[in-house]
């Protein structure tokens, strides 16, 4: 999978030093429009803008410019996309609107943000017939121990960093609610259904033994 970032989940994975995660788990690359790099994590990521930076010049984020959809001839989809964006989401966060108008344009198949108010990018996608795949930072650990990645000491660990560094005081077993209801008890969409029981199936994972086990540490 390739994903598109939201500013928000950029901060977050970069403040407690876990960005790695993002590019091991999208193994096709991660991408933002230069809009995300140039304003918005001017403004609220200058503490981690450098690292940003490094890893765009070490090719493990792809920087999408206006010239380089205008050179693969989707510039105007884009600008399409962006203005329906807008006004789904209001201008109030320009960086979800571009974030999710570039997923949409280049056909990824995931967004990664942690905007998950009602009227935000990753409720809308769930809500509405779209392409594009929403995930949040607990979502990609989730499915991260699912796939045996990691372990679920090391998986509690991690989630407590990003939540510890970015203040944002969500409770994990509340994300592992969210997450059997999105994916299994009453999901937005069938698509999201099938897509864990192939992932389940094609992997050989027995999903209810391994959140029963991580659940048991929290």
């Amino acid at each position: 999978m390739r994903a598109s970032l939201d500013t928000n989940v950029i901060i977050h994975f970069y403040k407690a030093g876990l960005q790695d995660i993002l590019f091991d788990f999208f193994e096709e690359g991660v991408f933002i429009y230069e809009q995300i790099r140039n304003i918005e994590l001017e403004n609220h990521g200058q503490e981690i803008i450098e690292k940003v930076d490094s890893d765009i010049a070490a090719g493990k984020i792809e920087l999408y410019t206006d010239q380089k959809l205008k050179d693969l001839a989707v510039y105007k989809i884009f600008e399409n996309n962006v203005n329906e964006n807008r006004n789904l989401y209001g201008t109030g966060d320009l960086g979800e609107v571009y974030a999710v108008s570039l997923a949409q344009t280049l056909g990824a198949y995931s967004l990664v943000t942690d905007d998950t108010k009602q009227g935000g990018p990753y409720m809308s996608l769930l809500q509405f017939e779209d392409d594009v795949m929403p995930f949040t930072f607990a979502d990609i650990l989730i499915l991260r121990f699912l796939l045996g990645i990691v372990d679920e000491n090391q998986t509690v660990k991690d989630f407590d960093s990003i939540n510890r560094f970015s203040d944002l005081n969500w409770a994990f077993k509340s994300q592992i609610t969210k997450f059997i209801k999105r994916f299994f008890k009453n999901p937005y969409r069938d698509e999201d259904t099938r897509w864990i029981k192939k992932l389940a199936s094609d992997n050989n994972i027995n999903i209810k033994l391994k959140l029963k086990a991580l659940c048991k540490l929290l």
